[in-house]
Order: C-alpha cells, then structure tokens, then sequence
C-alpha cells in the first residue's frame, strides 16, 4: 500500500527535534497510524507543516513532505497561497494511491478536490463529535465548513470513533460510517511513583472547561492536581487566568504544552485522570492512561464504555467529579480494582494487530474496490 497521512501538526510527534511545536490527539493517531503501517512495509508517507525541515525527509521509515509555514502567506490570500498551492503541492510529491485525512476544516476539501482531479481514494476520520454535527463544527470560516462538507461528502469511506458518532453523521450527513478504534503506544516497563494525584490533559480551551479544574483543586485542597496543555489560538487569556490562579494554589500546577513524550512520562505517574469537556471524541488521553493502569473521572464517557467496563467513573455532571475523584482516591481497593479493569481491558480491546484490522480492511476496500462514502462499509451495522 501506498498511503500518504495529511496532518499538518504530525511532526511534533514524529521527529523528537520538533517536539517544541503544538499538536493535537489526531497528530498522535495519525503518527501511530503511519508508523505501525511502516512497520509493516507499507509505504508510508505524510503531508505536514514546514518547520525548516527538509523536504522528502524520513524519520522511521515515513518520508515527510512539507506543506507550508505555520502563519504563512498575506491574510485573506494564504488561502489559496501558500495554503492550497503548498497542500497540492506536498500531496503531488507524496505521489499515493490513497490519501488519509483526519479532524473537519478546509483540508478535507482540499484532499477531496486533489484525489478528484488525479484519481485518487481519500479516507476521511472523524476527530469529535463535533465533526458529525454541522451545527457543533469547531471550523471559524463559513469557507471553511463549506470545503469540509464538500469532501466529507466526496470521501471513498469514513471512518468513526464511537458508535454514536455514526448515529449522528447518517442522521446529519445521510453517510454511512464505520467504527475504527484508536491506536495506542506501549508504555516502557519503568517503575514510577504515582505522585500526581489527578491529570488532566488537552487543549486549553474554553469547550474544554479546565476551569473546571481550579474548583476541583479548591474541593480537594489535599490532593495534587497537574494540567498539561498549551493555549489554543484565541484562548490566551484562558491559560493566563489558569496560570495566574495556579500560583495562588499549593496544589495545582499548570504546566503548559508538553511534548508528546514528556506527557506519556507523566501518565505513568497519575492516579487518576480527569476529564471536564463539553464536547470529545474518544480521547487519545483516555487510552493512554488506561494501558498505565489509571482510572479515568469524566462526564463524557464514549458509547458508555468507562461505565460499562468498570475504567473509573462516569459522572452525571461537574457537580458529581469532585466526588468521584474523592471515591477513587480516598480507598485503595477501589481505585486497584479500576486500574486492574483499565489494563486489562486494554490488553483484550487495544492490541496493535487487532486495531489496524479495521483500518486495513478499509483501505483495501477502498484501493481494490473504489468503495464509495454512500456504500456501507463492511462492518458498519455492527458497530453502529
């Protein structure tokens, strides 16, 4: 297989020597993605942004092809340059037979419009649910939203993280979808002290609520609270206000953006992780504690999966984490019985081979049989 990833943040998480730059959940799946395909000798390739490297460059087995600089270009013209024409131009190197994109914005379009002129298969993966709502899109620019959906619609097949999202895309979209489960790093066998008592970690922005945190670190003055993320553009002032009570709070620390192995080194050293967004997909973090043993507090619990597999505690509103963090914390037997849960069910549900199965089965259908978006996917009435 020839498959190129578009994913302009990829790099933080693929070369160590950019790990100074900001990326998201999606630059994590997609690099896990590329890497365990190479592994596998496929030829795998990824379309990202310059940040000075050069182009064609490989880093285990992935070549890299740069798109354009972060912040390039006039305002208003970056749109068609650098951003279309740098995009098109990274895509044509690549020279794939399929194309994998992930998360709504104008890259869906852009990829669509490429794949279509040069007959092409384009794979498409939501990031949150908000990607299945036209009406919850985190997409700024009516532009913007009108590319997304013109290449949601145009996509050879869809995938999804959680049934529900499927539900929601043929509901909102009419497009049929299938449940692809997310890939996850195996932790070093590095004994650690579990000394921070409760993570959060993610974007530091508004829909994510981290204020939600400052109350919780006043709820529970006896317990360490430690939060990792850096501000999203536009959201400076959130991180500032977070940063600014932190330093009036013995127990909180907020440590900013981390690079993604400096977090994974700080999940091995949790008892808990918290979660307090109003809107997710199915959180990289959540994955990445549960294979270290950490329980995971939230009110947002995909196709009800921490309540049902006993992975912590789904609480029915910001009113009920303070407690459920306490429950956890303040008894032992509970909180080894969720870590033992949470190990296990990685162990059973998460294996490399048996997610790549999904997406493998997919691509083949794509490239084989040029499979469209309006044709069930095999396996689809299964996981929706």
């Amino acid at each position: 297989m020839k498959i190129c990833f578009v994913g302009a943040t990829n790099l933080a998480v693929l070369a160590p020597e950019y790990r100074q730059h900001t990326f998201g959940g999606e630059a994590v799946q997609q690099t896990l993605l590329a890497l365990a395909l190479a592994r596998r000798g496929h030829e795998v390739s990824m379309a990202v942004q310059d940040y000075g490297q050069p182009d064609g460059a490989e880093w285990n087995r992935v070549r890299v092809f740069k798109t354009y600089p972060p912040g390039g270009g006039v305002p208003v013209l970056r749109f068609v340059h650098p951003r279309w024409t740098g995009t098109w131009s990274a895509l044509a190197r690549a020279d794939a037979a399929l194309y994998y994109v992930s998360e709504a914005g104008m890259q869906v379009g852009l990829v669509a419009l490429f794949c279509r002129r040069h007959r092409r298969r384009f794979v498409f993966r939501t990031a949150s649910d908000a990607d299945c709502d036209p009406s919850r899109l985190f997409v700024r620019y009516a532009r913007d939203r009108r590319l997304y959906t013109f290449g949601l619609r145009r996509a050879d097949a869809i995938l999804v993280q959680s049934a529900a999202q499927a539900r929601t895309l043929a509901r909102n979209y009419g497009l049929a979808s299938r449940v692809a489960r997310m890939l996850v790093e195996l932790p070093r066998p590095v004994v650690r002290a579990r000394d921070i008592d409760v993570l959060w970690v993610g974007s530091m922005r508004r829909v994510k609520r981290p204020d939600r945190v400052l109350e919780l670190a006043a709820a529970l003055p006896a317990a360490s609270f430690h939060v990792v993320g850096g501000a999203a553009p536009g959201q400076e002032p959130l991180f500032r206000e977070m940063q600014q009570v932190a330093a009036g709070r013995a127990n909180l620390f907020v440590r900013g953006p981390l690079s993604y192995r400096e977090t994974n080194e700080l999940y091995g050293r949790a008892r808990v992780l918290v979660n307090t967004s109003e809107i997710e997909g199915f959180p990289n973090s959540y994955l990445q504690a549960w294979i270290r043993g950490v329980p995971v507090v939230t009110m947002f619990d995909p196709d009800r999966l921490v309540e049902r597999e006993g992975l912590g505690i789904a609480a029915a509103g910001p009113a009920q984490v303070a407690g459920a963090l306490e429950t956890l914390l303040a008894d032992p037997g509970a909180w080894q019985a969720a870590s033992d849960r949470s190990r296990r069910f990685m162990a059973r549900e998460y294996g490399e081979d048996k997610v790549l199965a999904d997406y493998l089965d997919t691509f083949d259908a794509v490239t084989r049989n040029g499979m469209s978006a309006r044709a069930v996917v095999s396996g689809d009435a299964r996981h929706a």
